[in-house]
């Protein structure tokens, strides 16, 4: 396992970071996996991005409706509602 204290990478002039493989393989991020980035208690967290329901949170059974992401039971509540 890696301690926080023996991670340290350079920055490029672009930005970019290179993760190292055993931190990548540890939590399953693989070439091309997209990344959520955001700021937590003055910390850059980085996690992999998982899609989710606009409305519940819920990872699964996902459809795509307008670029959104939306699960079964909430488009089932929806059509109740517009019933």
């Amino acid at each position: 396992m890696f301690k926080s204290e023996s991670l340290v990478r350079i920055v490029d002039q672009l930005g970019r970071v290179v993760l190292p493989s055993g931190l990548r393989c540890m939590i399953g991020i693989n070439g091309g996996d997209a990344l959520e980035i955001y700021l937590e208690n003055g910390k850059i967290i980085l996690k992999k991005y998982l899609p989710r329901c606009m409305f519940c949170d819920n990872a699964e059974g996902l459809k795509k409706i307008m670029g959104k992401n939306v699960c079964i039971s909430c488009l089932e509540e929806i059509k109740r509602l517009s019933d």
